[in-house]
């Protein structure tokens, strides 16, 4: 298990658990006024989704989340948008017991006026104009809220010229991240609304342990991650440079991902 010490907020324990928490933090979100909102579980797992056995499992932990948020919520009227028709016509055969409705990026109307709450499941870039379409038709009275569950938004692909990557990044901006788990090579970068961002660090004495180094009031950038680790190993007696570690950018990455996946 994954822990900190002090009274901060503890990582989850496993990968479920991580899930139930940032739909636990939408519906948090949601509570208070927010209407866009952005849940991020950055582990290479859910990001290389060639293989037929990760995209069953990114299918399953997005039911986790949507039904979580019925939870939470008390809602009943939840669209989930998937990225295409075959997935969710698949998902939808494979569920039909669900409380929530199903559509595609691609359907003709992706989103009925009874929908309260959609949640898009990995929006891909590829498919953008199609997601501000929807954005846009939920900003009308009555707006409702939009939840994106780790979208895939941003390519540097040199094919994409430069206006189209910053109306992506202009797009992006007008939503909240309100739950972000992301590895890093000698610790995790952490953020569950409504709390701050937490920059860990591998707890050397302890494996599978982290020790919260820093907190944020906003997302902090590759300076600011330098500035902290920096502050880290100037602390520690010894240790190997946080950007030149190469063998511990792996193991310390390995070791995350096999802790959070139990």
């Amino acid at each position: 298990m994954m822990r900190t010490t002090g009274s901060v907020l503890c990582l989850p324990s496993d990968l479920e658990g991580a899930v139930r928490q940032s739909s636990e933090a939408s519906a948090s979100f949601l509570s208070s006024g927010g209407m866009r909102a952005i849940v991020e579980l950055l582990i290479p797992q859910l990001q290389f989704l060639d293989d037929e056995g990760a995209q069953a499992e990114l299918w399953g932990l997005s039911r986790i989340f949507v039904d979580t948020l019925i939870a939470e919520t008390g809602c009943q009227r939840i669209k989930a948008v998937f990225p295409d028709a075959g997935a969710a016509a698949l998902l939808k055969y494979k569920w039909q017991d669900a409380a929530f409705g199903f559509s595609s990026l691609s359907d003709r109307k992706p989103v009925e006026k009874e929908d309260e709450i959609i949640v898009m499941v990995v929006p891909d870039y590829q498919m953008l104009e199609y997601v501000e379409r929807i954005a846009s038709d939920l900003s009308d009275d009555p707006p409702r809220p939009l939840i994106m569950w780790n979208p895939r938004l941003i390519s540097e692909d040199v094919g994409v010229g430069f206006n189209v990557r910053k109306l992506r990044r202009y797009f992006l901006r007008t939503f909240t991240t309100v739950y972000s788990m992301r590895p890093l090579p000698s610790g995790a970068v952490f953020r569950c609304y409504p709390g701050s961002w937490k920059v860990f660090y591998d707890d050397k004495d302890r494996p599978s342990r982290y020790l919260l180094a820093k907190e944020m009031i906003n997302r902090p950038d590759a300076e600011d991650l330098e500035i902290i680790y920096g502050d880290v190993e100037d602390k520690s007696e010894k240790g190997p440079s946080f950007f030149n570690a190469a063998a511990g950018i792996f193991s310390s990455l390995s070791r995350f991902v096999k802790v959070i996946s139990k």
